[in-house]
């Protein structure tokens, strides 16, 4: 399946990234080989085959992970001694996204 340069290009608005026309036209390309590749995989017969419940999780061995137990947070003031900057109560950080 190829895509189409516009398809790429809203992908990359999606993800608020900028691309160079040669960046477009590389991700086109890769892009449209990685759903090739799933077009594949969907031919593929699956008739009998169990769905896994966590991609690790190797048949006859479900529940191999630990068990998720509720657990006391830490004291607060224990946590924000690792702050390198705070403000009040709150860790400071620095700016992610400009409006």
């Amino acid at each position: 399946m190829d895509l189409e340069r516009s398809q790429v290009e809203h992908i990359a608005l999606l993800a608020r990234i900028g691309l160079t026309d040669e960046e477009v036209e590389l991700f086109r390309e890769q892009l449209s080989h990685i759903l090739e590749q799933f077009a594949v995989l969907q031919e593929l017969d699956t008739t009998g085959v169990l769905p896994a419940g966590h991609a690790g999780e190797p048949p006859g061995l479900a529940g191999v992970m630990r068990d998720d137990s509720p657990e006391d947070s830490l004291d607060h003031e224990d946590v924000m001694r690792n702050a390198p900057r705070r403000e009040g109560e709150f860790f400071r950080v620095k700016v992610v996204l400009e409006e």
